[in-house]
């Protein structure tokens, strides 16, 4: 209770500073933060020093974001490739409720896409005005119907496709995919600069209205290219699809470094404009690292495995004077987030739209609540339906416990004291095994074959 009534306070001061000090900042009203959400595109946890990387990537910026915020080493992305977790982001759902259960294709763009009755979070934040804007990758529909100026989004530039040469922004399968608003619109530039170019031109002109920025970076997902390459992808032409380079270690440390820097071009402008107290910032990827340039340790897996390396990424939430630093292992998934930021805005969603996820916002607040044994378990589920390389998975994780089922067949393993996932314990806990397939089995039957729809109230 003390440290609740603290993190109270801490809000109040900051408000009242902040109105005193900068009349004109854009959000002053401590319940109504700046939000920034910045999504790296497949980094696995063991890319980052400060997550126990070997260090040989340095990224003072995003370290800097640790250091000061709270670290969380148990966040979860909701799906083991791109759309889905996306999906689950925007919405608050598992990205099966949200019809987004796997990837949306480039091939010949024939998906639709995520179906604009799904509440996002950006029509939640523009109806409490908010300035909302994403920059990036989308990834949830190549129509315009079903892109984001549809989903609650007021400024677009960015990308539709899964990933996008650096440089010619061309998709993977040779189409152009550089949009502004609902329209193709070519620009130069490489992605990682011109992204936050995007993002702090909206920041400017955002005013005197809190605002919701959404920079859905493509770093450092392939094609790998660094900022001083050239563009190798031309439209409707023939190109490798991963990229020309032929250290790819060597590019995948330039383009995460790339990615740092800028993320501290964005800090230092927050910072000039007094802005930081007033901005809840969230750092994490999509899923983990996809090929040998990345590094998911200590985890098992990589993207496309409900095994850890798959889904536990690395995460921040920071907001300067009101999140204290520290370390949460606290399980924690994407689709916490949209619920999170209602609950800071003191709003019941329940009133708006109905979400699986959770808010965490005791867990930002009250540093009591941050230690693992006090946590109440919940019982979280992945499902990913892949293809002959990878087989269908399905997991269920409670506590400690967690449930692997793959082509390989069924695996109980606890984390606490297995990390790495090498153990099979389920001949020895014969009653966990029966709780979690029971758990499992009845999630997916809430499921209705992934078409569950869940409308809007206007």
């Amino acid at each position: 209770m003390k440290t609740l009534l603290w993190a109270i306070t801490c809000l109040l001061v900051v408000g009242s500073c902040n109105k005193n000090s900068n009349p004109g900042n854009k959000s002053s009203n401590p319940q109504r933060p700046n939000v920034i959400i910045i999504m790296a595109d497949d980094m696995g946890y063991g890319d980052l020093g400060s997550f126990g990387g070997d260090g040989s990537i340095r990224t003072p910026n995003i370290d800097r974001l640790v250091a000061g915020g709270l670290k969380l080493t148990n966040f979860h992305s909701n799906g083991v490739v791109c759309s889905p977790t996306r999906a689950s982001l925007m919405t608050g759902l598992y990205p099966q409720e949200a019809g987004i259960a796997s990837v949306v294709t480039a091939k010949h763009h024939r998906h639709t896409g995520m179906s604009p009755d799904k509440y996002t979070i950006a029509e939640f934040l523009k109806e409490e005005a908010y300035s909302t804007g994403i920059f990036g990758k989308w990834h949830l529909g190549y129509k315009p119907e079903f892109g984001p100026i549809v989903q609650g989004f007021d400024q677009f530039r960015g990308f539709a496709s899964g990933n996008i040469d650096y440089f010619s922004h061309i998709d993977q399968a040779g189409f152009p995919d550089w949009w502004q608003q609902k329209s193709l619109h070519p620009e130069d530039g490489y992605l990682t600069e011109i992204i936050t170019d995007h993002a702090i031109d909206f920041i400017e002109q955002a005013q005197k209205n809190p605002f919701f920025l959404y920079l859905a970076h493509g770093a450092p997902h392939y094609p790998l290219q660094g900022p001083n390459d050239t563009a190798y992808r031309s439209a409707h032409g023939d190109f490798p699809v991963i990229g020309n380079r032929n250290n790819k270690e060597k590019t995948y440390q330039e383009m995460i470094e790339s990615l740092d820097q800028h993320i501290g071009r964005l800090y230092t402008y927050l910072e000039g404009q007094r802005l930081l107290e007033n901005t809840l910032i969230l750092f994490f990827s999509d899923n983990g690292a996809a090929h040998n340039a990345g590094s998911n340790n200590p985890f098992r897996g990589a993207k496309s495995s409900v095994h850890e390396g798959g889904h536990r990424v690395p995460a921040v939430f920071y907001w300067k004077g009101v999140i204290a630093p520290g370390t949460t292992d606290h399980i924690v998934l994407t689709m916490d987030i949209f619920p999170t930021i209602a609950a800071f805005l003191k709003k019941d969603l329940n009133e708006k739209t109905q979400v699986s996820g959770v808010s965490v916002a005791p867990l930002l607040l009250e540093a009591d609540q941050r230690t693992s044994e006090k946590q109440n378990p919940r019982t979280v589920f992945w499902r990913w339906f892949a293809n002959k390389q990878f087989g269908n998975q399905k997991a269920v994780r409670k506590g400690p416990w967690k449930l692997v089922l793959n082509k390989k067949g069924t695996a109980l393993y606890n984390l606490d004291q297995d990390t790495a996932e090498t153990r099979d314990l389920k001949a020895g806990h014969p009653e966990i095994l029966k709780e979690l397939s029971h758990a499992l089995e009845q999630w997916e039957e809430t499921l209705k074959d992934d078409k569950i729809t869940v409308k809007k109230i206007n």
